[in-house]
């Protein structure tokens, strides 16, 4: 296993990544919340990429894996700015993100950023404006003056151990939203979903689908797929949809 490698960001983080030079364009997996660069998706993909000769690109945001930073201390502006200085620094051409749950929210930020640089996009159970949507609008009303009081609000989790949400990520995620303003996507989207994914609702996805502007934009839904969509014929899709764009993209 190659070491792993480290990028110092413009804004003084020092970022982990893995990179596999390859025939353009690079994929780029963004991971998704308190998720890390060698998780199953993540290393599955890069074992492909390798396989096909396809540039490739894994990556922790700060307060995740292996970069530096503390979790509780992150906001959803601080991994886009992850995202575009890994992009920028490591990258050259066309690039397909790979956004896994938040990922797939940081994968649309970093479309509205650099769309000239986007040859299609690939979601997996995306969860943009999650901060706003799924937590804020779901706080009772001690979770939001606690939040308020005590500057975070401790949630429990299917996926991860439980953990702190900070007044700092719901008001800077509010800077970030996708879904309240026009979303124009001018190049292939295959977004893939789970029927049984308990984190992030097939309402999400149908709402992303409505909501963006794009030409060519499939939402393939998974029967009892779970939020992990991790299992081989799930990984199998991811690997399809990115052929699929590869191919229509030219």
């Amino acid at each position: 296993m190659p070491a792993t490698t480290f990028l110092d960001s413009p804004q003084g983080r020092k970022l982990a990544y893995h990179r596999t030079e390859g025939q353009g364009p690079w994929v780029v997996f963004l991971g998704g919340l308190k998720s890390d660069m060698e998780g199953t998706k993540a290393t599955h993909l890069e074992a492909w990429a390798k396989a096909r000769g396809q540039a490739f690109l894994r990556f922790d945001y700060s307060g995740h894996g292996e970069s530096s930073g503390l979790f509780d201390e992150g906001a959803i502006g601080d991994w886009h700015e992850d995202t575009l200085a890994i992009v920028e620094a490591l990258t050259d051409g066309p690039i397909i993100p790979v956004g896994s749950s938040m990922g797939g929210w940081q994968a649309l930020l970093l479309a509205r950023a650099r769309p000239e640089r986007i040859k299609g996009v690939v979601t997996v159970a995306a969860a943009p404006d999650f901060t706003e949507d799924g937590y804020w609008a779901n706080f009772s009303p001690i979770q939001k003056a606690s939040l308020r009081a005590d500057g975070y609000v401790e949630l429990p989790s299917d996926y991860m151990e439980p953990y702190r949400v900070s007044r700092r990520m719901i008001e800077d995620g509010r800077l970030h939203l996708v879904l309240r303003d026009p979303l124009p996507l001018p190049f292939p989207v295959r977004c893939l979903q789970g029927t049984a994914d308990s984190a992030v609702s097939t309402e999400t996805a149908l709402r992303l689908l409505d909501h963006a502007t794009c030409d060519d934009m499939r939402l393939t839904l998974v029967k009892d797929a779970d939020h992990r969509f991790s299992d081989r014929p799930c990984l199998g899709l991811i690997e399809a949809a990115i052929e699929d764009i590869l191919h229509v993209a030219g």
